[in-house]
């Protein structure tokens, strides 16, 4: 017969440990004033941008009026005006490998632009054209700026831009996106007062660090203060909506006391996430909500496992205790669990290694959920519905004495 591991001699020392891992999660939560709060729940600036110098300086001074669009393919000047049949004016990077050709080549179909080149031997192909500052219809007077991005250029690290964010007073979070080569960053400041943030100033504290001309803005948004109460609202309304279907469902397919001890479990995996965030000051996104929620439904997972192996046992062996139908179930599952979680663990920590920013803090927040969702199987669960029967036994127990 399979060696039985006595799990509930440890019920009490682990239902101690747990509770103080709560207090530790609440008073943390207390104390450091609740999350770190990213700007997803806060009104502020989400601007993505990309330090690469200015390959282009494009002006027009012609009376008629000029529109510049680009593609992957190359770059197209559109000229329209009154008395003038409009013409487009064509430019692939196919024709033209670099861009002092390209810059040639406008000007000599074009007498009215003046362009001003940083480096006429830079490939075409990498041109990266930014989304602030630049509006398709040239001005006179009005520079139109082309950006590139060498492969061989240093690395940026994320703490000089860091450091270029420093003066804000508001709070400010900076984000690697893709590989350090790249030099691409999401950064994001918080702006209370709405408005008082313009993207302009966060190009403008970057330019004093790494030079004028040498930031791309490739995407620019705002969040209002509305729209992250709202997400906010919305947040805690979707968990507290998890918790009531994971009661019903638990309720109707076993009994009471599973559900109950399958919301507790729940929630202790919950507080347990909470309280590493807090404590680890991690930003607080939409992506830590799905981790949340992902934690909370794979933690269900186990403990209707566990449940299914007790009703199992329950036929089985009748004449067992619930202890040791506890014991029994626990034991038959520890294979299974182990295996499960490590194997998914394998994957999430893949993510964990190769990634960064919001995508690292996510899977790490998951590895924290696995951990402990094994343990509330293993303890918090097992060992609330012991307690339960236990509690149930003693009151028939007084009935039978009192009649």
């Amino acid at each position: 017969m399979k060696k039985i591991i006595r799990f509930s001699k440890y019920f009490v020392f682990t239902a101690i440990i747990s509770f103080i891992l709560v207090v530790l999660g609440v008073s943390g939560f207390i104390l450091n004033n609740g999350f770190a709060l990213g700007v997803d729940f806060q009104a502020g600036i989400i601007q993505e941008v990309q330090i690469a110098p200015t390959a282009l300086d494009i002006r027009w001074n012609g009376s008629s009026s000029a529109v510049l669009s680009h593609d992957r393919n190359g770059i197209y000047i559109i000229i329209s005006g009154s008395g003038i049949e409009s013409r487009t004016h064509t430019f692939h990077y196919s024709e033209y490998a670099t861009v002092g050709m390209i810059a040639g080549a406008i000007k000599q179909q074009l007498d009215e632009i003046e362009i001003i080149v940083s480096d006429e031997n830079v490939s075409s192909n990498l041109l990266i054209f930014t989304s602030i500052g630049n509006t398709p219809e040239l001005s006179g007077g009005v520079s139109y700026i082309i950006h590139y991005l060498d492969p061989q250029s240093a690395m940026v690290d994320i703490s000089e831009v860091r450091d270029a964010m420093s003066d804000f007073s508001q709070g400010v979070s900076v984000q690697n996106l893709g590989n350090a080569a790249d030099r691409l960053f999401m950064i994001r400041v918080e702006d209370k007062d709405e408005g008082r943030i313009t993207s302009s100033d966060i190009v403008s504290a970057l330019e004093s660090r790494f030079g004028n001309g040498n930031i791309a803005v490739l995407r620019s948004d705002f969040v209002g203060s509305r729209f992250s109460k709202d997400l906010t609202d919305q947040a805690g309304i979707l968990i507290a909506l998890t918790l009531l279907i994971i009661l019903i469902y638990c309720t109707i397919r076993f009994k009471m006391q599973y559900a109950v001890g399958a919301v507790v479990a729940i929630m202790y995996d919950g507080i347990v996430m909470v309280a590493f965030m807090v404590w680890t000051r991690m930003e607080f996104t939409t992506l830590s909500i799905a981790a949340i929620l992902t934690i909370l439904g794979y933690s269900t997972n186990n403990t209707i496992i566990f449940f299914d192996r007790v009703r199992e046992n329950l036929k089985v062996n009748p004449d067992h205790s619930f202890r040791d139908i506890i014991d029994i179930s626990l034991t038959g599952i520890l294979g299974r669990t182990i295996i499960t979680t490590a194997s998914t663990m394998l994957a999430v920590m893949a993510l964990f290694i190769f990634t960064t920013g919001a995508m690292k803090d996510f899977a790490l927040a998951l590895l924290v959920g696995m951990t402990s969702g094994v343990y509330t199987t293993l303890f918090i669960v097992s060992g609330f519905v012991t307690f339960w029967e236990n509690q149930k036994i003693k009151r028939e127990k007084r009935k039978l004495a009192s009649a």
